[in-house]
């Protein structure tokens, strides 16, 4: 996709999150809909993948979710990318639909590799994936989203320690760095100090993307982030977004972090959006 359709694309995945969590009454809309530009610039532009979808995922570039509780968000680039019918997104956190509050293996809903939503422990499993990568001899990236307050969770650490010291530099690791979480702001409920300078202390290549709601400066960070990889360091990007970007009542707070819109809230939304309640 060029620019221009990118962010065409991001705004329906927009309208596709609110839409869902409306539907459900249930679900965390602030965290995908910060992450919008970046998972739709990841799919649409910057991966080698294939909707036909493969578990082992040899010869493409693979994406794990470790916040999983921003599934609506990567349900609805998977679907719009083909991986299945988006007319299964009206299923959302229904009983027996394979589209799960949290993504599931279970339900064997292509695009999903790993269950996720215990938060921390998405890091490890993008850095195994890594490291199969180079065992099998496959050239191709690992790319992994993590919350910054996720963060707080002492595994990351640990791994984020492995994979320096391995030197897996095929992986490009993203922390979704709003600034907020379930119970409020990060600085209030555990501050997370010099991030950047955390990740560099433990050996990694540190990029930042300070618009992480523009798509132009998204796709040119990934791009600087895949030209620093194959250099002996794992990379990792803080993607600066705001929590809800899109919505002007959910900008900015946790206090949309799991709240579902109702009914005029969602009209609202889905006009601020595209000047319109209908979809593309």
């Amino acid at each position: 996709m060029e620019l221009q359709q990118l962010k065409e694309m991001a705004t329906q995945v927009r309208r596709d999150i609110v839409r869902m969590v409306h539907g459900a009454q249930s679900g965390h809309p602030g965290g995908s809909l910060g992450c919008s530009d970046f998972l739709t610039a990841l799919y649409f532009k910057v991966m080698k993948h294939d909707p036909a979808f493969n578990m082992d995922g040899v010869g493409e570039d693979l994406f794990f979710l470790s916040n999983g509780h921003i599934s609506p968000l990567l349900y609805s680039v998977l679907a719009r990318s083909g991986y299945f019918r988006v007319e299964e997104l009206a299923t959302f956190r229904q009983l027996n639909s394979r589209l799960q509050g949290h993504p599931a293996t279970h339900e064997h809903l292509p695009g999903v590799r790993i269950a996720s939503g215990s938060l921390g422990q998405g890091m490890s499993v993008a850095i195994g994936a890594a490291l199969a990568k180079k065992l099998n001899k496959d050239d191709r990236m690992v790319y992994s989203l993590h919350g910054d307050g996720e963060l707080q969770e002492g595994q990351n650490w640990e791994a984020i320690m492995f994979a320096a010291h391995h030197k897996v530099d095929n992986l490009i690791a993203t922390i979704d760095y709003n600034g907020q979480q379930i119970d409020g702001p990060t600085e209030m409920v555990m501050g997370l100090g010099d991030l950047r300078g955390k990740f560099e202390a433990f050996g990694w290549t540190v990029l930042e993307i300070a618009e992480g709601n523009n798509m132009e400066r998204v796709l040119e960070g990934l791009e600087e982030a895949k030209a620093y990889s194959g250099k002996g360091k794992p990379v990792c990007i803080l993607l600066h977004t705001a929590m809800g970007s899109g919505v002007s009542f959910m900008e900015g707070t946790h206090e949309w972090h799991g709240i579902a819109p109702n009914d005029a809230q969602l009209e609202q939304a889905l006009l601020e959006l595209t000047g319109s309640t209908t979809d593309y």
